[in-house]
């Protein structure tokens, strides 16, 4: 079987009509590369979690990493486009490889998650819950019944307790402990089958 290409090549500008996102597949095999925030509030006591609204289970939200963009701008540029607000992106927390059937398909994911903060005066830290949308959504993310009549997801956002963590179906797992003491240093996680 012939292995996939990719050639990656660093474009200090891209044109936004070039915008390509760091994906591929062969096969039923999808590679991802994902740019993740977790953003915590001002007592550092909740996290926020998202879904997209016909899913049944959590995340952490972020988003696809493009062509040129470093991880850290493509979590600035998610964040605006999916909740509106401007974050700041802190410190490198884990690199995750992830490697989980999903979508009928085999997936292998590395991602960066990063210490992200709302502006101090951001509306969302008033709110339990609100929601977005993503747009320019691929079939395969749309919910069967709709598949090819829209590219948008209604994602829903809400501030989690990190300390109930377990009661929620988040994704990855690790996330339900690791989050109530951020690592000091840069981790490394290897996650199989969550």
């Amino acid at each position: 079987m012939p292995r996939p290409t990719l050639y990656v090549k660093w474009y200090p500008e891209v044109d936004m009509d070039e915008r390509v996102v760091i994906t591929f597949e062969q096969g039923d095999r999808r590679f991802n590369l994902r740019a993740v925030a977790v953003i915590l509030d001002q007592e550092q006591r909740r996290v926020v979690i998202h879904r997209a609204s016909h899913e049944d289970f959590w995340t952490l939200p972020g988003g696809r990493v493009e062509l040129g963009e470093r991880a850290a701008e493509a979590l600035v540029r998610e964040m605006r486009e999916e909740i509106g607000v401007e974050v700041e992106v802190g410190r490198l927390l884990w690199v995750v490889e992830g490697f989980v059937a999903f979508l009928e398909r085999h997936w292998h994911e590395i991602s960066f998650y990063f210490l992200t903060t709302l502006p101090l005066d951001c509306p969302l830290y008033d709110q339990d819950r609100w929601s977005g949308i993503e747009e320019g959504i691929e079939d395969l993310y749309i919910p069967k019944e709709l598949r090819g009549t829209t590219n948008t997801l209604e994602l829903l956002f809400e501030w989690q307790d990190i300390d109930r963590l377990h009661d929620v179906n988040l994704f990855p797992r690790f996330l339900q402990d690791d989050l109530r003491t951020l690592p000091t240093e840069v981790q490394h996680v290897v996650r199989v089958g969550d």
